[in-house]
């Protein structure tokens, strides 16, 4: 996993990493709120939905950090001229990484909301 993290580049990853860590906590934080019998509906509903923005945010980060990837690819490319396609199907399976994450990052921060509604709803 460290090496993914590596290799798909430190900055977006972290930024990513962050993002993730962020999204979990206000899912924990949220899910004791509505366990708790003091429960705010309002104050719960627009910090729930944050989680799926936070999650969407996720998702163009991700992407961002692949295109620029591929960006910085690209003229690497055009300064050297001709390369092999294994050079070329390495680099774009590394410009990809980010946005995987950025993706799985996407679906967890979706279904934690999905399940934080429902809880939500039924209490």
């Amino acid at each position: 996993m460290l090496t993914y993290f590596n290799e798909g580049g430190a900055l977006f990853m972290g930024m990513l990493s962050i993002v993730f860590l962020v999204v979990f906590i206000m899912s924990i934080k949220n899910a004791l709120i509505i366990f708790s019998k003091e429960s705010d509906k309002e104050k719960v509903s627009s910090q729930i939905g944050s989680i799926k923005s936070l999650g969407l945010f996720a998702l163009v980060l991700g992407f961002l950090g692949q295109f620029l990837g591929l960006f910085q690819a690209f003229n690497f490319i055009a300064e050297a001229g001709t390369i092999s396609p294994a050079i070329l199907a390495n680099g774009l399976r590394i410009s990809s990484i980010a946005s995987i994450y950025g993706m799985i990052i996407f679906l967890v921060a979706y279904l934690l909301w999905f399940g934080l509604s429902i809880l939500k709803n039924k209490n």
